[in-house]
Protein backbone atom coordinates (compact mmCIF):
# COMPACT_ATOMS: atom_id res chain seq x y z
CA UNK A 1 0.00 0.00 0.00
CA UNK A 2 1.27 3.00 -0.86
CA UNK A 3 2.31 5.90 2.17
CA UNK A 4 -0.11 8.76 2.16
CA UNK A 5 0.99 12.13 1.31
CA UNK A 6 0.54 14.90 3.79
CA UNK A 7 -2.44 16.21 1.82
CA UNK A 8 -4.22 12.89 2.18
CA UNK A 9 -2.81 12.29 5.35
CA UNK A 10 -4.67 15.32 6.19
CA UNK A 11 -8.14 13.93 4.93
CA UNK A 12 -7.71 11.01 7.08
CA UNK A 13 -7.29 13.51 10.08
CA UNK A 14 -10.08 15.46 9.05
CA UNK A 15 -12.84 12.35 8.47
CA UNK A 16 -11.49 11.45 12.10
CA UNK A 17 -12.51 14.75 13.28
CA UNK A 18 -16.01 14.41 11.65
CA UNK A 19 -16.52 10.60 12.84
CA UNK A 20 -16.16 12.40 16.59
CA UNK A 21 -18.17 14.96 15.78
CA UNK A 22 -21.00 12.53 14.13
CA UNK A 23 -20.74 10.01 17.27
CA UNK A 24 -22.49 12.94 19.08
CA UNK A 25 -25.58 12.35 16.84
CA UNK A 26 -26.86 9.62 19.31
CA UNK A 27 -30.64 8.27 19.64
CA UNK A 28 -30.68 5.75 22.41
CA UNK A 29 -33.21 3.00 21.07
CA UNK A 30 -35.08 1.56 24.74
CA UNK A 31 -35.12 -2.14 22.94
CA UNK A 32 -31.34 -2.35 21.66
CA UNK A 33 -27.98 -1.82 23.45
CA UNK A 34 -26.86 0.02 19.87
CA UNK A 35 -28.10 2.98 19.24
CA UNK A 36 -28.83 5.21 16.39
CA UNK A 37 -25.68 7.33 15.38
CA UNK A 38 -24.70 9.96 12.59
CA UNK A 39 -21.06 7.77 12.23
CA UNK A 40 -22.39 5.54 9.56
CA UNK A 41 -22.79 8.49 7.84
CA UNK A 42 -19.53 9.09 7.79
CA UNK A 43 -18.60 6.11 7.42
CA UNK A 44 -20.49 6.47 3.83
CA UNK A 45 -18.78 9.85 3.33
CA UNK A 46 -15.28 8.28 3.71
CA UNK A 47 -15.72 5.29 1.12
CA UNK A 48 -17.30 7.50 -1.28
CA UNK A 49 -15.16 10.47 -0.97
CA UNK A 50 -11.97 9.76 -0.15
CA UNK A 51 -12.06 6.04 -2.19
CA UNK A 52 -10.83 2.46 -0.97
CA UNK A 53 -6.97 3.09 0.25
CA UNK A 54 -7.78 6.46 2.07
CA UNK A 55 -11.63 5.54 3.37
CA UNK A 56 -10.08 2.83 4.75
CA UNK A 57 -7.34 4.27 6.46
CA UNK A 58 -9.33 7.37 8.02
CA UNK A 59 -11.98 4.86 9.79
CA UNK A 60 -8.96 2.83 10.87
CA UNK A 61 -7.01 5.21 12.03
CA UNK A 62 -10.07 6.52 13.80
CA UNK A 63 -11.04 2.91 15.14
CA UNK A 64 -7.30 2.78 16.92
CA UNK A 65 -7.67 6.30 18.20
CA UNK A 66 -10.80 5.26 20.17
CA UNK A 67 -8.92 2.54 21.95
CA UNK A 68 -7.45 5.74 23.80
CA UNK A 69 -9.44 8.25 23.05
CA UNK A 70 -13.57 9.00 23.57
CA UNK A 71 -14.24 8.96 19.91
CA UNK A 72 -17.34 6.49 19.55
CA UNK A 73 -21.05 7.44 20.13
CA UNK A 74 -21.77 9.29 23.31
CA UNK A 75 -18.60 10.10 24.13
CA UNK A 76 -17.10 6.60 25.02
CA UNK A 77 -14.10 5.03 23.92
CA UNK A 78 -11.34 2.34 24.80
CA UNK A 79 -10.77 -1.48 24.17
CA UNK A 80 -14.25 -2.42 26.44
CA UNK A 81 -16.21 -0.21 23.95
CA UNK A 82 -14.82 -2.67 20.86
CA UNK A 83 -15.39 -5.68 22.66
CA UNK A 84 -18.65 -4.70 23.72
CA UNK A 85 -22.12 -5.23 21.68
CA UNK A 86 -21.63 -2.41 19.33
CA UNK A 87 -17.72 -3.54 18.72
CA UNK A 88 -18.58 -5.34 15.83
CA UNK A 89 -20.40 -2.24 13.65
CA UNK A 90 -17.45 0.23 14.35
CA UNK A 91 -14.41 -2.31 13.80
CA UNK A 92 -16.48 -3.07 10.30
CA UNK A 93 -16.26 0.52 9.41
CA UNK A 94 -12.52 0.50 7.76
CA UNK A 95 -13.78 -2.53 5.28
CA UNK A 96 -17.51 -0.95 4.55
CA UNK A 97 -14.90 2.12 3.72
CA UNK A 98 -12.96 -0.11 1.58
CA UNK A 99 -15.76 -1.40 -0.19
CA UNK A 100 -17.70 1.83 -0.78
CA UNK A 101 -14.96 3.03 -2.37
CA UNK A 102 -13.95 0.17 -4.89
CA UNK A 103 -17.47 -0.10 -5.46
CA UNK A 104 -17.37 3.87 -6.85
CA UNK A 105 -13.92 3.65 -8.30
CA UNK A 106 -14.95 0.76 -10.40
CA UNK A 107 -17.69 2.16 -12.29
CA UNK A 108 -16.75 4.49 -15.03
CA UNK A 109 -19.26 7.53 -14.00
CA UNK A 110 -20.37 7.27 -10.33
CA UNK A 111 -23.68 8.01 -10.45
CA UNK A 112 -26.36 9.15 -7.94
CA UNK A 113 -27.80 5.72 -7.78
CA UNK A 114 -24.37 3.67 -8.31
CA UNK A 115 -22.71 5.53 -5.05
CA UNK A 116 -25.97 5.17 -3.53
CA UNK A 117 -25.95 1.27 -4.22
CA UNK A 118 -22.01 1.41 -3.37
CA UNK A 119 -23.61 2.49 0.22
CA UNK A 120 -25.87 0.13 0.59
CA UNK A 121 -23.58 -2.79 -0.26
CA UNK A 122 -20.71 -1.48 1.91
CA UNK A 123 -22.58 0.86 4.19
CA UNK A 124 -25.58 -1.71 5.60
CA UNK A 125 -24.72 -4.53 3.96
CA UNK A 126 -21.31 -4.97 5.70
CA UNK A 127 -21.66 -2.88 8.52
CA UNK A 128 -24.44 -4.98 9.53
CA UNK A 129 -22.83 -8.23 8.57
CA UNK A 130 -20.46 -7.58 11.12
CA UNK A 131 -22.26 -5.57 13.98
CA UNK A 132 -24.95 -8.53 14.25
CA UNK A 133 -22.66 -10.93 14.55
CA UNK A 134 -20.54 -9.46 17.51
CA UNK A 135 -24.16 -8.22 19.33
CA UNK A 136 -25.10 -11.68 18.62
CA UNK A 137 -21.86 -13.77 20.06
CA UNK A 138 -21.53 -11.22 23.35
CA UNK A 139 -24.62 -10.84 24.23
CA UNK A 140 -25.76 -14.08 23.38
CA UNK A 141 -29.25 -13.44 21.87
CA UNK A 142 -29.24 -15.54 19.00
CA UNK A 143 -28.91 -14.84 15.31
CA UNK A 144 -32.77 -13.67 14.68
CA UNK A 145 -32.87 -12.03 18.04
CA UNK A 146 -29.86 -9.95 17.18
CA UNK A 147 -31.22 -9.15 13.59
CA UNK A 148 -34.31 -7.57 15.30
CA UNK A 149 -32.56 -5.70 17.60
CA UNK A 150 -29.13 -4.53 15.77
CA UNK A 151 -30.64 -4.38 12.29
CA UNK A 152 -34.45 -4.03 11.27
CA UNK A 153 -34.55 -0.89 13.10
CA UNK A 154 -31.82 0.93 11.48
CA UNK A 155 -32.55 0.36 8.36
CA UNK A 156 -34.90 3.01 6.91
CA UNK A 157 -32.41 6.16 8.77
CA UNK A 158 -29.09 4.07 7.34
CA UNK A 159 -31.43 4.20 3.30
CA UNK A 160 -31.48 7.89 4.15
CA UNK A 161 -27.87 8.03 5.04
CA UNK A 162 -27.03 6.12 1.84
CA UNK A 163 -29.13 8.63 -0.42
CA UNK A 164 -27.37 12.27 1.40
CA UNK A 165 -24.55 10.76 1.16
CA UNK A 166 -24.48 9.69 -2.04
CA UNK A 167 -25.64 13.08 -3.40
CA UNK A 168 -23.08 14.88 -1.01
CA UNK A 169 -20.14 12.72 -2.45
CA UNK A 170 -21.54 13.13 -6.02
CA UNK A 171 -20.90 16.77 -5.59
CA UNK A 172 -18.14 17.05 -3.34
CA UNK A 173 -15.67 14.75 -5.37
CA UNK A 174 -14.90 17.77 -7.68
CA UNK A 175 -13.42 19.51 -5.15
CA UNK A 176 -10.76 16.87 -3.90
CA UNK A 177 -7.34 17.31 -5.72
CA UNK A 178 -6.58 13.82 -5.42
CA UNK A 179 -9.65 12.00 -7.19
CA UNK A 180 -7.92 11.01 -10.49
CA UNK A 181 -11.83 9.96 -11.42
CA UNK A 182 -13.67 13.61 -10.31
CA UNK A 183 -14.33 14.37 -13.71
CA UNK A 184 -16.04 11.01 -14.13
CA UNK A 185 -18.97 12.24 -11.11
CA UNK A 186 -21.88 12.61 -13.22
Amino acid sequence: MKRPGLHEMTYIGVFAALMTALGYVEIPLPFSPVPITGQTFGVMLAGSLLGSRLGFLALAVFDLIGLVFPVFAGGSGGPGVLAGPTGGYILSWPLAAWVIGRLTEQVPRPSFFRIFAANVLGGILVVYALGVTQLALVTHLGLVPAIIKGALPFIPGDLIKCAVAALASQRLAVLLPFRKDKQNFA
